[in-house]
């Protein structure tokens, strides 16, 4: 009877490992954006922050938008801020996604636009009515 239910518990742990899906190209690099987004938003509204943080260039990324590459680019790129450990995390987020998006997913991604301005001003989520 004890070798039927370890074969029970060894197919119940097969059958629920088999459904779930591994991480896709596509959900690697969207959730890493909006992880380097969000923490972007924190270190500006950070009371804590260095003075240098508030020159650094904006940081909305939509990987939908073909721009997002120059914009990635120009970020790891820029030269102040270089003290702040924050910062220097943040850009080695932003040179991991650059690198996932021309390398690793450069097949499987699908840009929608490539308007430029549309990084600069973030896009408000729309307000829900009840």
């Amino acid at each position: 009877k004890l070798p039927t239910m370890k074969m029970l518990l060894l197919l119940v742990a097969l059958l629920s490992a088999a459904s779930a899906a591994p991480p896709t190209c596509y959900s690697r690099v969207l959730s890493l954006s909006k992880e380097i987004t969000e923490s972007f938003k924190e270190l500006q509204t950070s009371k804590t922050a260095d003075p240098c943080v508030g020159t650094l260039p904006r940081l909305y990324l939509d990987i939908h938008n073909y721009c997002v590459l120059a914009k990635l680019r120009d970020f790891v790129a820029y030269p102040g801020c270089d003290r702040v450990v924050e910062v220097n995390e943040l850009k080695e987020k932003a040179r991991s996604l650059y690198t996932i998006l021309i390398s690793y997913c450069r097949r499987d991604l699908v840009f929608l636009t490539d308007d430029c301005n549309a990084l600069e001003i973030p896009i408000s989520p729309p307000i829900e009515h009840s």
